[in-house]
């Protein structure tokens, strides 16, 4: 009787422990201009989100020292007079303006000079009074 080579258990195991190790070798998709713009207004939510947040223990700092304030006072106790701190700003509502394309290189001209060269850039000046080199002695 023949043996197997391998047990078909095994032979499963191993394709299972080498596929991650060749799907982390794939180049990701690339991103077509749909989900660049939604990772874009992605981003842009939660930089808002963070100014909301901002915002939020901003008011709630205010209200802490507020009531702090009118404790002590109530209780007789001196209350230091408050530092200057800027006014808490409201980020107010959530507006995503996509970015404007920017065109390619070619459709930019700026690769293109802005001018036509009308002579050459030399002169009737010789370069060694140009540049005068010092002596070697």
């Amino acid at each position: 009787m023949k043996k197997p080579m391998l047990p078909l258990n095994l032979c499963t195991l191993v394709l299972a422990l080498a596929a991650p190790a060749a799907w982390a070798k794939l180049a990701p998709p690339p991103a077509t201009p749909e989900a660049k713009a939604k990772a874009a207004e992605a981003a842009a939510k939660t930089a808002w989100s963070g100014k909301v947040d901002t915002y939020k223990l901003c008011q709630a700092q205010d209200r802490v020292v507020a009531r702090y304030r009118a404790s002590a006072t109530t209780a007789g106790k001196p209350v230091p007079a408050a530092p200057a701190t800027p006014p808490c700003a409201d980020p107010g509502p959530f507006v995503f303006t996509p970015p404007a394309e920017a065109k390619p290189i070619e459709a930019s001209g700026a690769h293109s000079p802005a001018t036509t060269a009308a002579s050459p850039p030399s002169t009737a000046q010789p370069a060694a009074t140009a540049n005068p080199t010092p002596k070697a002695q």
